[in-house]
């Protein structure tokens, strides 16, 4: 597999790139990563941007990502608000595990939040999902089905104590 080749290749496995836990607020739009190649301050940050920035984009399609390189002596990461605010973070001297779990705990998006955009995303994606959550409160409510049985009884034909029924 060619794409198996050059350093680290497990870097561009969809199943490595899955595994990545920063997601993004919504209000980010960009993320820009400054750090200089020389010098122990530095580090970590080479590491991050080695290693879990590809997890960051691609669990972030929608904001931009870049990175500059020995433009500062000191690293740090800056984040564009779509309102036109700016969040500087410093990485200066932290090792690449400390500034992932940082970005997690100030941009990323909560336990909370990204649980309840699963589940409602689950139930909103597929249109014959109905109940608490979804479009439609009762399969009712669609033409062509039977009406609420707490409504209009059910026929006796349908019921299963009748249908059912040993005589």
């Amino acid at each position: 597999m060619p794409f198996m080749i050059g350093k680290a290749p497990i870097r561009r496995t969809l199943k490595y790139l899955e595994a990545g836990r920063l997601i993004l607020k919504d209000q980010i739009k960009i993320m820009a990563v400054h750090y200089h190649l020389q010098g122990e301050n530095n580090k970590g940050t080479k590491e991050f941007v080695f290693w879990y920035l590809p997890q960051v984009q691609y669990k972030n399609p929608d904001v931009q990502i870049a990175t500059f390189k020995n433009l500062t002596p000191s690293p740090f990461i800056r984040c564009f608000y779509e309102t036109g605010h700016e969040m500087l973070i410093d990485v200066d001297g932290k090792s690449k595990e400390e500034i992932y779990q940082h970005l997690i705990k100030v941009v990323g998006k909560t336990k909370e939040v990204l649980e309840a955009e699963s589940i409602s995303k689950e139930k909103k994606d597929n249109p014959a999902n109905f109940g608490v959550g979804c479009d439609r409160h009762c399969i009712c409510e669609l033409p062509g089905q039977i009406p609420c049985p707490s409504v209009v009884p059910l026929p006796m034909h349908m019921r299963g104590k009748y249908k059912y029924k040993k005589d």
